[in-house]
């Protein structure tokens, strides 16, 4: 594989990986077990590295920040309710306060998002007629997966993939162009694909990181859309549909 690195914090930061991890793990906000969010953290970040993925410093700044406040943790706590808010001498209190003003800030921006999605009365997403039937619509209904559920997704693949075939290719050269000049074209041809298909074509993991590099290349250039129905449901890929003007029509 040429030499490739994607800037991670294009995409999301450190705040929405633990936020991602609270909600993916059903935890209570107000009660982080910090030792095992940190092992979790400390795992994606890993991940990431071998994703190619260029780690923004502040990554590794709450790496540490989850160290220090799971070392505090150690020492004896007082057993209080944490059902609504969190003891100012609780360790974790600045961790769940900035993660409660974020969520809140990403609730805010989402609701804004769609409410100017809607009100946009003079502009209309055009599907081709082609692509008029009630498959393609309910293929299209989800909502946009994160980063991080694309590397939920991978880390369920690679598991799957023998560490020693990873060894015996690594001759083998991969271009992220390549594969992206391959997804394009399945697009082009079927409209959307799944996301548990693509993986089925990997023969190793270095092949695997490509396609991965590859998707999050397609997805900074605006190229695909990523959709996901249901929680940790199955991702499907699809080409932005273009939006025409009530002028043009």
């Amino acid at each position: 594989m040429n030499e490739y690195q994607v800037r991670l914090r294009s995409f999301e930061g450190p705040l929405d990986l633990l936020l991602y991890l609270i909600k993916k793990n059903e935890i209570n906000i107000y009660d982080i077990p910090i030792a095992e969010i940190t092992r979790q953290y400390l795992e994606y970040l890993e991940l990431m590295r071998e994703l190619n993925l260029d780690i923004a410093g502040e990554f590794l700044v709450m790496a540490a920040t989850l160290v220090y406040i799971k070392s505090k943790m150690l020492l004896p706590q007082e057993e209080v309710n944490l059902e609504e808010e969190i003891p100012e001498d609780d360790p974790r209190q600045e961790l769940v306060q900035r993660l409660l003003e974020y969520k809140k800030f990403k609730e805010a921006a989402f609701i804004l998002k769609q409410r100017e999605e809607q009100s946009s009365a003079v502009f209309k997403r055009f599907i081709p007629e082609e692509e008029k039937n009630v498959e393609f619509e309910d293929e299209f209904r989800g909502f946009e997966a994160s980063i991080f559920d694309l590397i939920s997704a991978f880390t369920r693949v690679i598991k799957n993939i023998p560490k020693d075939e990873f060894q015996t290719v690594l001759e083998e050269e991969y271009s992220v162009e390549e594969k992206i000049d391959f997804i394009l074209s399945l697009l082009a041809h079927k409209g959307v694909i799944y996301f548990s298909s693509i993986w089925k074509r990997i023969k190793n993991r270095m092949e695997a990181v490509t396609f991965f590099l590859a998707l999050l290349e397609l997805i900074r250039l605006k190229k695909i859309i990523i959709r996901q129905v249901g929680l940790f449901g199955e991702i499907k890929i699809f080409r932005p549909l273009p939006i025409i003007t009530n002028a043009t029509r």
